[in-house]
């Protein structure tokens, strides 16, 4: 989208600039987020949005939501593109940015859809615009007409990749317990991975368990995927004395689902949690790459005062 060099207006003018992209900004965010799955590089694409609104012809501008919607998208899918050549290098797995939804319980959406690191982890199988069409119509309702607008697309095609990304998360993705149950899990796995109890661990686990541990190469982590319950439960005993040593844990909200935060020393070095469906545990979740732990904060007492999130 190209940029005037023209300064739009004056002090006032500004201000109603920053009113209306401060109204804007949380659903912006949002949709920058559920598209690259990081909050650091969904901060710096809002800020670029505001910068070019900030020097932009406003005048010429009817429909600021829909300009500010559509400037944030463009970006965002130009971005994944470039996230995605990235994370073919990445060292050991992938897992999205954990973003606190303590603290911003919506993320600027009516909906939580796409917002589960579940369902994040499918969205990156998807063409950037794929996802873009999913993440706009599931999370935040636009009409299709107005997504073919964002994405340059016409509608019969949008409203394809929208049913296609649809299809795929609900074939590839099993029926989610509700968050009481995943709090409920969580708290039992962290209890039975503290003590190395390799039975209640295969109990809590569905057959084809997947335990992903994300590093980045910047802390020792396992650069593969450990799968089966049988091979997650045995693979936890085995450093569970080493790794639980001197270990506090508190517990936060992200992503709409609760997780454990570890800390040794009064510094989170994990953030833990698990997705989960009625055959239990599907996927444990080991966040553990500093560059991605820092932004979330514990919530005051157990996981079961945070039932109302």
């Amino acid at each position: 989208m190209a940029v005037p060099d023209t300064e739009a207006g004056g002090p006032e003018d500004l201000e109603e600039a920053v009113a209306v992209f401060s109204r804007l900004r949380p659903r912006l965010f949002g949709i920058a987020y559920r598209m690259l799955a990081s909050v650091t590089e969904a901060e710096d694409l809002v800020q670029d949005v505001w910068m070019r609104w900030q020097n932009y012809d406003r005048a010429t501008v009817e429909n600021p939501d829909a300009f500010l919607a559509t400037s944030t998208t463009r970006l965002a899918i130009n971005a994944a593109q470039s996230a995605r050549v990235r994370r073919e290098t990445y060292i050991g797995p992938w897992l999205p940015e954990p973003v606190d939804t303590g603290a911003d319980p919506h993320l600027g959406a009516e909906r939580d859809e796409a917002l589960e690191f579940a369902v994040l982890l499918l969205l990156e199988r998807l063409s950037p615009t794929e996802r873009a069409a999913y993440v706009l119509r599931e999370a935040f309702d636009y009409p299709y007409r107005q997504i073919a607008e964002i994405v340059q697309l016409n509608e019969a095609a949008v409203r394809q990749l929208v049913s296609r990304a649809r299809k795929r998360v609900l074939v590839e993705r099993r029926t989610p317990v509700a968050r009481a149950e995943q709090r409920r899990l969580l708290t039992a796995f962290v209890a039975a991975a503290r003590s190395g109890d390799l039975a209640a661990l295969e109990e809590l686990f569905a057959a084809d368990v997947t335990s992903y541990s994300d590093g980045g190469g910047a802390v020792r982590a396992s650069r593969f995927p450990v799968v089966g319950a049988a091979r997650v439960a045995k693979y936890l005993r085995a450093f569970a004395d080493r790794f639980w040593a001197g270990v506090d844990v508190e517990w936060a909200s992200t992503n709409g689902q609760t997780s454990a935060l570890l800390s040794r020393d009064g510094q989170v070095f994990t953030i833990l949690t698990v997705n989960a469906s009625a055959e239990g545990i599907d996927q444990v979740l080991w966040m553990m790459n500093p560059a991605k732990i820092t932004a979330v904060s514990a919530a005051p007492g157990p996981p079961q005062a945070m039932e109302g999130q």
